[in-house]
């Protein structure tokens, strides 16, 4: 029997795989072995013999700092993209944001990058995650999602605005200062913890306790990989999701486009500023100290070297996902 096809039994058909265990390990294996074929390699296994069941020792501090931050990071990522677009500043944006003085189109963009950090944590957290009802696509969520995320924009935007001052260059290098920075990080998480209780009008806990400043806990290695390298994937997911609504296509053709090279300069930019938030997102549950490190920077800041890297990944997901409608 004929199936019509319709952007809607996509989205869901694409819902169901954001939740699937097996497809999310089979895609961030072909996602790793993308590396390697960029650069005329073989690609190794994705797992050693013993790497299948591994655990591995984890900082309770870390982790926590790295669930709290993804709101800063996708207000950095939203903000860079609006900065583009119409040629303004940091501070100019975040003056929007904090005064309300935006409109529904750029809070949707901005809450679509806030969907992006979010998903890229849960499977650091534990896989178990990706299978929660709300791990879905951003056009899906109920109205309290969306207002959770943008509590994290507003949170985040509050925090780094006093921080954001001068001219136009030593605003983007100031961002990139605070990026890079782990003690920053460590404040806007705690920041946007206490925000949450604040919000409910309880007193805030420590952010970190006395016993987590040490403690460790045990993690999957296999599950951690999995999470390292399907980063691409949501970023392809949250771009697909915003471009059936922009645009009003099917999925299916949005990922014809990527694979066939058809896609405008302008859209390629978006997907890999997704993979930028997505990436940027995982590297504080790796290690905190990833932040530190100069490509852990502002996508203007980025070389054409670094965000082609991004696009492999935007290729090979979008292959992978097109294969699976």
């Amino acid at each position: 029997m004929y199936v019509t096809v319709t952007p809607k039994s996509e989205l869901k058909k694409i819902d169901s795989l954001l939740q699937d265990k097996a497809f999310a390990e089979s895609i961030a294996m072909e996602l790793d072995a993308s590396y390697y074929k960029g650069d005329g390699k073989p690609a190794p296994p994705f797992l050693k013999p013993d790497e299948d069941s591994l655990q591995i020792e984890k900082s309770v501090k870390e982790e926590k700092i790295a669930t709290n931050v993804a709101g800063f990071y996708a207000l950095e990522c939203g903000i860079n993209y609006l900065c583009a677009k119409d040629n303004s500043s940091p501070a100019e944006w975040l003056e929007k944001i904090i005064s309300k003085k935006i409109n529904d189109k750029d809070i949707e963009i901005l809450n679509r990058f806030a969907n992006a950090t979010w998903k890229a944590g849960q499977p650091f957290r534990g896989m178990e995650r990706i299978k929660k009802p709300n791990f879905i696509g951003w056009s899906g969520l109920s109205s309290e999602d969306v207002e959770k995320d943008y509590i994290q924009i507003i949170g985040a935007a509050t925090k780094v605005q006093p921080l954001i001052k001068g001219t136009k260059e030593e605003q983007w290098q100031q961002l990139k200062k605070l990026l890079q920075s782990k003690e920053f990080a460590y404040e806007i998480a705690a920041y946007m913890d206490s925000s949450y209780s604040g919000g409910e009008k309880k007193i805030a806990p420590p952010f970190v306790s006395k016993d987590e400043e040490t403690a460790k806990k045990k993690k999957s290695f296999k599950e951690e990989k999995i999470a390292i390298n399907i980063a691409g994937f949501y970023a392809v997911e949250c771009g697909v999701n915003y471009f059936v609504a922009a645009k009003e296509q099917t999925p299916s053709s949005i990922l014809k486009s990527i694979t066939d090279n058809g896609i405008s300069k302008e859209d390629k930019l978006l997907f890999c500023r997704f993979a930028n938030a997505t990436w940027k997102a995982g590297q504080p549950f790796r290690n905190l100290d990833m932040v530190a490190r100069e490509t852990f920077t502002p996508f203007n800041f980025l070389s054409e070297t670094d965000i082609e890297k991004d696009w492999v990944q935007i290729k090979a997901a979008a292959a992978k996902l097109l294969t699976a409608l």
